[in-house]
């Protein structure tokens, strides 16, 4: 991060004092490197050694905290690790993006529903025994087709494939019926 951020302010101090003001409010809002980015009195755009060298001490290093006093030092660290893993999963599986709350409770909502959907891909996976993305990948290729003719219209699903009727299966999930919309034609009387 020391080494682009060097890159982003290499040459600032050539700018006006506007134009340095605004690459800051840039760099401001990429957390990761404006931490260790400073300015000084006159306006120019450094590196913060003190703030780089302060982390570089703490690199590798933990801070956990449990509120179960038995657990061990490596449990702990292991549990951490998990979650850690679970959360990283979790964007990539679940194709989760950035969201950004400002209220607790909302925030609070937007973690349990993560971790909801990241535990129901989890059992999906140990109930079929396969990875989330191949079931996804699998069942995303159910499609409802709408058909129209003179006696109405109605709405009918893909012949599912013996794949597609095994997850189903394992996942004690019935299967979508063959029709699910029939909507007759509405008959006009001409004067």
């Amino acid at each position: 991060m020391i080494a682009q951020l060097t890159e982003i302010i290499e040459g600032s101090d050539q700018l006006a004092r506007d134009k340095r003001a605004e690459l800051r409010g840039v760099i401001s809002t990429r957390p990761g490197l404006n931490r260790y980015l400073r300015v000084t009195p006159g306006g120019l755009l450094r590196i913060d050694a003190g703030k780089a060298k302060a982390e570089e001490n703490l690199d590798g290093k933990y801070l956990l905290r449990t509120s179960d006093p038995k657990m061990s030092a490596e449990d702990i660290a292991l549990g951490y690790k998990q979650v850690e893993r679970g959360w990283r999963d979790m964007k990539q599986v679940i194709d989760l993006g950035p969201v950004y709350h400002r209220k607790e409770e909302r925030i609070r909502a937007h973690v349990i529903l993560c971790w909801l959907a990241l535990l129901l891909a989890r059992v999906a996976e140990n109930a079929c025994q396969d990875t989330w993305p191949e079931l996804r990948r699998e069942l995303d290729h159910i499609h409802v087709g709408t058909f129209t003719g003179p006696a109405g219209t109605f709405r009918q699903r893909t012949e599912l494939t013996k794949r597609q009727r095994d997850i189903l299966s394992a996942l004690h999930i019935d299967a979508p019926p063959r029709i699910c919309q029939l909507q007759a034609a509405v008959e006009t009387s001409e004067p």
